[in-house]
């Protein structure tokens, strides 16, 4: 379990996806969003003084779940102040990373912060994930986003049988999982390496609504 802002960081540099250009790009996007939550909400502003374990750690930890080789669009819904999606974009640049947001000033956020950190890989959605129009894609996260049977209600279109979900639910993934009835899945919880209550729900989806597991 990472505890503090030094072993957030040494975690970090252990990833085989942090390299010089990947530190710098999140590098700047820790220093747009403390500038940033100067003038909109973001994130607490508790939250910054432990910024790299609650939110850059918290976001990267969901690529130890992904298999090598795994390409395709990942598609991060209800974004907000970029987590997890901005910083899977600024680890995986070769991967397409769409970021689904709504709210306007976040959209205006999101857009403003991929292009001063140079993420060429990083689409912005801006609209309700209801109008988003339907794309098969290799990864869909989602933190905080709805609880999970109305989540997959709303965003099971997107989904192949292949499809790697990774949803960080903190203290409520195992009761959720648990309280899904209808829909017919290989999903399992993960721990949170960033927070000893929390877990990651990880898996595919097999069937849709109406079909018991």
């Amino acid at each position: 379990m990472i505890a503090n802002e030094e072993a957030a960081r040494s975690w970090l540099r252990s990833r085989p996806e942090v390299d010089k250009a990947a530190t710098v790009r999140l590098e700047n996007l820790v220093a747009l969003l403390s500038a940033e939550n100067q003038r909109q909400n973001l994130v607490s502003a508790a939250s910054l003084e432990q910024v790299w374990l609650r939110h850059i750690v918290d976001s990267a930890q969901l690529l130890a779940h992904v298999p090598r080789g795994t390409s395709g669009a990942w598609m991060d819904l209800g974004t907000g102040a970029g987590f997890p999606g901005l910083v899977i974009a600024a680890l995986r640049p070769e991967t397409a990373v769409l970021l689904v947001e709504s709210r306007t000033r976040r959209i205006e956020w999101l857009s403003r912060a991929a292009a001063e950190i140079g993420l060429t890989n990083v689409r912005v959605c801006g609209q309700r994930l209801e109008a988003v129009e339907t794309r098969p894609v290799s990864v869909i996260s989602a933190r905080a986003f709805a609880p999970l049977d109305r989540l997959l209600e709303l965003s099971a279109r997107f989904s192949t049988r292949d499809t790697l979900w990774l949803l960080p639910k903190g203290r409520s993934a195992k009761q959720e999982l648990e309280d899904l009835r209808t829909w017919r899945h290989a999903f399992h919880v993960e721990q949170s390496i960033t927070d000893p209550q929390a877990g990651i729900i990880v898996g595919t989806l097999a069937g849709g609504k109406g079909r018991p597991t």
